[in-house]
């Protein structure tokens, strides 16, 4: 889609990549962690999909899990009936309980494709009328193609380096726990979520497009102009860029100063292998930075 904006809105295209070159700590997806005194860790920006050219893990990559004596993930667990236990745990910040419909807050056409996803999801189409905005756009974020990979038992990149971890007797551990990830995504006020989500559906038929678009851009070290790419989406959507801000600073700024807090003691005796969202390496506000700032050295491998 970057490629499409090229050719139809070059000054569009160019602002986002003026964006991207301005973003700190793009250049690498893995990166070696170092305190003297302490072998090395390393941090590896991951994708969230089961996509081969993704989970393939590069020989620098592989190297250095070998090496590892623990595994850090953003979550430990993300297996179907842990995942499933958590979302009914947190029934209050998925449904409306206070009267509410979602149908009332979109257009009969916008709800409609909401219906549609949902039942190319294997939910029912009604659901949605009770379902908040934010579930409903991270369900759209996944193609159906990907979620029928992953109910057929493909793995993640993340789960495929905790299944490595594991059957070679590494601990793996998660930053985070699942119900930390849901209230943040939760944390967004549901005004901001709707318009959020209307953006979301401006391209609920371009889902693999999107979702190709941030595989290119991972794989060509490009990952500074993924946030660029979604406001630029949204203004074309006519969508105030406000609450992607406010969820950018919930989902991605917030999470990563939580997860450094929870990091800093896992490092402290080295050889840690820690794989998190690409994302959340990126920028002034990423892990690259925050490691940096706690006293380590943080430099680029691959």
């Amino acid at each position: 889609m970057l490629a499409e904006l090229q050719r139809t809105e070059p000054q569009v295209h160019d602002r986002i990549m003026a964006a991207a070159k301005a973003t700190e700590n793009t250049e690498a997806e893995l990166w070696r962690v170092d305190k003297p005194g302490l072998p090395p860790s390393h941090l590896l920006g991951t994708v969230h999909v089961t996509d081969p050219r993704i989970t393939a893990l590069s020989p620098q990559a592989a190297s250095a899990l070998g090496a590892a004596t623990s595994v850090v993930l953003e979550v430990a667990d993300l297996s179907p009936n842990v995942t499933a236990e958590a979302i009914t745990r947190s029934a209050p910040l998925i449904l409306y309980a206070d009267g509410r419909q979602l149908d009332a807050q979109l257009s009969p056409a916008e709800f409609d494709q909401v219906k549609k996803k949902l039942a190319s999801a294997g939910m029912p189409a009604e659901l949605g009328r009770q379902l908040k905005p934010w579930i409903i756009y991270m369900i759209l974020s996944v193609s159906d193609c990907e979620r029928a990979k992953v109910q057929g038992g493909d793995l993640v990149l993340d789960m495929r380096i905790a299944k490595l971890a594991r059957d070679r007797g590494i601990p793996v551990k998660g930053l985070e726990t699942i119900d930390e990830q849901l209230a943040a995504m939760a944390s967004v006020p549901d005004d901001q979520q709707l318009q959020v989500l209307k953006a979301t559906l401006r391209y609920a038929s371009r889902t693999d497009d999107l979702m190709e678009t941030v595989l290119q851009l991972y794989l060509t070290r490009q990952m500074g102009a993924a946030w660029p790419f979604q406001v630029a989406l949204a203004a074309k959507a006519g969508i105030d860029p406000a609450p992607l801000a406010t969820f950018r600073e919930r989902l991605v700024v917030q999470r990563n100063l939580r997860m450094r807090d929870s990091l800093l003691p896992m490092l402290t005796a080295g050889r840690t292998f820690v794989a998190v969202g690409a994302m959340h390496l990126v920028g002034r506000d990423g892990l690259v930075t925050l490691l940096r700032q706690s006293g380590y050295t943080v430099t680029p491998v691959q």
